[in-house]
């Protein structure tokens, strides 16, 4: 076998090890909730003659699994870094955050129909269930239909107001435990005890999220160092660190920020860092396009306090193939910035990198991006103005690729709708999912 048949295989047993080990978080949550029914069928509550024994038994193992999906959400929102490896990235979390969230809330329908119902000698557990229920209704219906004119009043239309109301969720998953505990049970001992497990791990994770993370060093205190806007829709902030810095390990990545002093920044949201990880500052070029960002660009300042927390993500070249498609899509662009900022010598991979805007004035680092290629021969900068030029295509982009696009690996960055169909285009092409790459930061 030659060198490079030899080095390809290597690379390709590599890439799937990686790939494995980016699902095995969703594998021993899998398996988990299979153990708690494995758990309730081996070791079944005593039957007491009751006339609803199996509906009631039924209701019991829904219920438990409602606290496993609910625990295992509530853990993955306290955002721990050590585990980004087992999902992919935080991003991948918060994608099975929303599962995990989503399958609780239809679950807990089943639940209600299936367990019995009395309205006679009413316990304090009915009534419990009751506030837990609405509550996380209320909490959970304006998160899977933001459009809807009604739910959205509860959260005023925007990210801020959806996030404070989610903020009490833990409080109705208690809620719904102390119902399971204030109601006529069965006597299943080992199978309640496993349950108060889960319970124990999405308490604690609740309090850790809303209360103690600050405590155990979530956040570093920043400084706002300077600002720029590059164009009358844009804004550059430099963040220098007060203390400790956070660990910014490889170009890619993003963090969460909220800004002091001012009522509408002091909400964490999360930005991609635009420098690189061996600079001495964090960069952060954020497009004015909701709330938030257009009340940052109009009145944030220099010398404003923040505090950062990251770094997240697991978007990094570095690890793909040697031929690459990098793709932009508008303020897309900051990981890319990245990249090409945290280049110290010549570019190891075959790069083609296309940055798509609609207009000329919108593509604020395009003399950088230019600068740069010309010192690096492996990568081909292609900058696209899409009002004059047209829309980006992802045939162009094969053909200028050379036509087979198989061993190429894509990592892309914009807007979702962008982003679905070049993904979707490039598996027609040719190019294996796994070798698609690009973060989902609609963490809402």
């Amino acid at each position: 076998m030659d060198s490079d048949a030899s080095m390809h295989r290597c690379l390709f047993i590599f890439y799937k090890v990686a790939d494995m080990k980016h699902k095995l978080g969703n594998i021993v949550f899998i398996v988990l909730v299979i153990l708690t029914v494995v758990v309730w069928l081996v070791f079944p509550p005593i039957n007491d003659g009751r006339e609803d024994f199996l509906r009631t038994y039924a209701g019991e193992v829904l219920g438990s699994l409602l606290v496993v999906l609910m625990s295992f959400s509530l853990f993955l929102s306290t955002r721990p870094k050590w585990a980004e490896p087992y999902f992919g990235g935080l991003d991948k979390m918060y994608m099975t955050h929303r599962s995990t969230s989503t399958s609780a809330f239809l679950l807990m329908f089943v639940h209600l129909l299936v367990v019995p119902i009395t309205t006679v000698n009413l316990r304090l557990g009915n009534y419990l269930a009751m506030i837990a229920f609405l509550g996380i209704v209320a909490i959970v219906l304006p998160t899977l239909a933001p459009r809807i004119p009604f739910l959205n009043k509860l959260t005023n239309s925007t990210y801020e107001g959806w996030k404070k109301l989610h903020r009490y969720i833990g409080i109705f998953f208690i809620a719904g435990y102390l119902h399971a505990l204030n109601i006529d049970a069965l006597s299943a001992f080992i199978a309640i005890n496993w349950t108060q497990i889960f319970f124990i791990i999405g308490v604690v994770s609740y309090v850790y999220t809303e209360f103690l993370g600050g405590f155990f060093g979530k956040h570093s205190p920043y400084v706002v160092e300077a600002i720029k806007h590059p164009n009358n829709s844009t804004t550059e902030v430099a963040l220098r660190p007060k203390g400790k810095p956070i660990q910014h390990t490889h170009a890619g990545q993003f963090l969460f920020v909220k800004f002091l002093g001012d009522k509408s920044l002091n909400e964490s949201h999360p930005f991609t860092i635009a420098s690189a990880p061996h600079e001495d500052v964090l960069r952060i070029t954020i497009k004015a396009c909701g709330d938030f960002t257009r009340h940052l660009f109009q009145n944030l300042k220099s010398g404003t306090e923040a505090l950062v927390e990251g770094a997240y993500g697991m978007f990094n070249y570095k690890t793909g193939g040697q031929k690459q498609i990098w793709v932009a899509g508008g303020i897309g662009i900051t990981p890319f910035l990245s990249f090409l900022r945290d280049l110290k010598a010549d570019l190891s991979h075959h790069v083609d990198f296309y940055y798509t805007v609609r207009h000329e004035d919108e593509a604020v680092f395009a003399d950088e991006i230019r600068e740069i290629a010309k010192q690096n021969p492996k990568l081909k900068a292609n900058i696209r103005f899409s009002s004059v030029h047209g829309s980006l295509t992802v045939d162009e982009i094969v053909k200028n690729a050379g036509g087979d696009v198989s061993g190429h690996h894509v990592y892309m960055c914009g807007p979702l709708p962008m982003v679905q169909a070049f993904e979707k285009k490039f598996v027609e092409a040719g190019i294996p999912q796994d070798n698609i790459h690009y973060e989902e930061f609609n963490f809402r």
